[in-house]
């Protein structure tokens, strides 16, 4: 008997998330054979023969039935699989902490983070980052098509991404339809395929394999020329189950999944499936551990071929390159020397249930929506310029493949976006930078939509031939070709800032859209944190302490808790209350320093700071239509907004909050 993946389920320690009946599938089913059958000896064979955990694998970790150890490692310097290429650098400015090309773990991009962290609708723009990394992907990807076809292979090239979440996966599957990645041949819609993991679990779930269903005309009814078998339409089931066979038969030539070419998946390719054809890999999550890593390479790492070269006596090599997964099999950093440090003693933050008089409620808006006026007006003489930086945009990325556990650099890789540049159109840009901002508008305007985007196309069009798109350095992108390329890659901020000023200067009226799950949120609702930094107790706070970032935010927190004028107040730290922003065409989250219940009913949301900067402005701007909507929508009371630039400011900001409803 031969166990593929057992992946160490004889025993799985009781702390983990697997419950007990799953723990002993294995350990169970065997028993059944042996007891029905009888089994001579049994051979487990794991990608996985250890717990997983945070930390990297090591021969220490191992299960201890684990006689041989066989690792990835060894299977890719023996050519046995294929070679992972990692983008090592690029030309783009690395990033800060790491010195790494920010390609290299993308989703630690903290623009990148913030971005995909949200509830975003599918049409609404992808960082730049992203798009940045799928331009340099999909242009090698394209490459790859080229030479297969060459080769006169039935099947094709295949480019996975692992998205966190749901609403990422779609946004990225949205892109690619609308062909907002201009890599045409990777945008056929019929040939991408979207893993949602209900879907599959459903399908996983019934008894036997659903197959298509087709009506026949009864025996008993007269025969005519035109009576043919009538394929009726699938159920749910089934569905779920021809779905499940296009996962399974992924670059299996005269299999439902032969013409797939992309597959994007929320957490349904770290472990179970596996496609020869991965020649591409994008990862847009978080990878905290190295097992983690390992199995969604390890999804890329198939052969497609182990015909041996007559010269050499070996596999030709093959590659699966990878953008996004920080993948290395480097060893742990630090000394295994004496004890370790103990852990710096913690102060548990959390709600006081005796104070529940002081919990503070407030409205989870996702988004504010925006009535427009039927003629759109804007002077692109009187907004300000948009800057793009050709420093921050990778146009060329060196890969470099993993060999004895590091990149191997004298056998880099490039892929350079040059010549790709010379197929981005200027009416193109033009047109596809309109249809995104009418995308965002579609939903509220309330005239005809062809006027709108006819409309949006004349400001796009005026605003792309201006010069209010200011590219840096100057001097070296004067040129024509290398400014459309710019102009691409940044395509996000460019439609963020369009989109910017037409709904500032048109529209007429604000609505909150509120988190469908839960529209309204809680100081109740924070869950228990632990902190090393100096804190103090709270008497008006429904939170049991305020954890100090600042002297500046100790003195504050007094006055807060001994003001007359305050009903109950909370620092914002963990509580989730935000507002979304967009700055240098880029989304993220405002988190305003405290929430302010006063004793007239009014809520101030107070924010202390010293220095003032243009982001600071913009995110003051978001705060007061942030206000107004929840105020015009009138179900949760008064809101108002105030800035304390020096300690002491805060009572004039309450004291100004309770005149402003007393009247005094």
């Amino acid at each position: 008997r031969v166990n593929w993946e057992a992946e160490g389920k004889y025993l799985r320690a009781r702390d983990l998330k697997d419950s007990a009946e799953e723990a002993t599938v294995w350990i169970g089913g065997l028993d059944r054979l042996n007891r029905s059958r009888g089994i001579l000896a049994c051979y487990d064979f794991s990608a996985t023969p250890f717990t997983p955990s945070g930390k990297k694998s090591s021969e220490e970790a191992l299960f201890g039935w684990i006689v041989s150890d066989f690792g990835l490692n060894d299977a890719i310097e023996s050519g046995l699989v294929k070679t992972p290429r990692v983008v090592v650098r690029d030309d783009a400015v690395p990033d800060a902490k790491t010195y790494k090309s920010r390609l290299y773990h993308i989703y630690n991009d903290p623009d990148v983070k913030d971005d995909l962290n949200r509830r975003a609708n599918p049409e609404e723009p992808l960082p730049d980052l992203v798009l940045n990394a799928y331009y340099l992907l999909g242009y090698d990807w394209r490459e790859a098509l080229k030479a297969w076809r060459e080769a006169g292979l039935r099947t094709l090239p295949v480019m996975i991404t692992v998205c966190n979440r749901t609403e990422t996966a779609a946004r990225v599957k949205h892109a690619f339809d609308s062909r907002r990645i201009h890599i045409d041949e990777l945008c056929d819609p019929e040939r991408i395929l979207h893993i949602d993991s209900k879907v599959l679990d459903e399908a996983e779930a019934q008894d036997e394999p659903a197959a298509p269903v087709v009506d026949v005309a009864d025996e008993n009814e007269q025969e005519g020329e035109n009576d043919a078998p009538v394929e009726r339409k699938l159920t749910k089931a089934e569905q779920a189950e021809r779905l499940r066979q296009t996962v399974d038969t992924v670059g299996k030539a005269g299999q439902p999944g032969e013409k797939i070419q992309k597959v994007i998946s929320v957490g349904m390719l770290s472990e179970g499936w596996d496609a020869k054809t991965v020649t591409h890999i994008m990862g847009l999550r978080a990878f905290t551990s190295q097992l983690l890593c390992e199995q969604v390479v390890g999804r890329g790492l198939r052969r497609t071929s182990h015909e041996v070269n007559p010269a050499t006596g070996l596999f030709e090599p093959e590659y699966v390159n990878i953008f996004g997964v920080p993948f290395t099999f480097l060893p742990h950093e630090g000394g295994e020397d004496g004890p370790p440090p103990p852990p710096t003693p913690k102060t548990a933050v959390e709600p006081d249930p005796a104070k529940a008089e002081f919990e503070i409620r407030w409205p989870n808006v996702v988004r504010i929506e925006r009535v427009f006026q039927p003629t759109l007006a804007l002077d692109w003489s009187k907004a300000r310029p948009l800057e793009l930086n050709a420093a921050q945009t990778a146009q060329v990325a060196e890969l470099a493949p993993i060999l004895e556990g590091k990149p191997d650099v004298t056998k880099i890789e490039r892929i350079e976006l040059e010549r790709l540049a010379r197929e981005f159109r200027t009416q193109r840009i033009i047109f596809e930078t309109a249809r995104d901002v009418f995308d965002q508008m579609q939903h509220t305007w309330q005239g005809s939509r062809e006027v709108l985007l006819a409309q949006l196309v004349q400001i796009v069009e005026r605003f792309i031939r201006s010069d209010r798109i200011a590219i840096s350095p100057p001097v070296f992108y004067q040129d024509e070709l290398r400014r459309r390329l710019i102009i691409t890659l940044n395509m996000s901020r460019v439609v963020q800032h369009v989109w910017e000023a037409v709904r500032q200067e048109n529209t007429e009226k604000l609505t909150p859209v509120f988190d469908r799950d839960h529209p309204i949120r809680s100081t109740g609702d924070m869950r228990t944190w632990y902190t090393g930094k100096p804190c103090e107790r709270t008497k008006k706070s429904h939170i049991n302490v305020c954890v100090y970032d600042s002297t500046w935010e100790a003195s504050d927190a007094f006055v807060l808790d001994d003001s007359d004028a305050v009903a109950a107040w909370v620092k914002n730290d963990h509580l989730g209350f935000e507002v979304l922003y967009v700055y240098r065409g880029v989304v993220r989250k405002y988190r305003p320093d405290f929430l302010v219940r006063l004793k007239n009913g009014d809520m101030l949301v107070l924010e202390t700071k010293g220095q003032d900067t243009e982001q600071d402005k913009v995110k003051r701007r978001y705060l007061d239509e942030w206000t107004q909507a929840v105020n015009a929508h009138g179900g949760f009371g008064r809101w108002r907004w105030a800035v304390a630039r020096q300690p002491g400011e805060i009572r004039d900001a309450i004291m100004q909050g309770e005149e402003a409803r007393t009247g005094g």
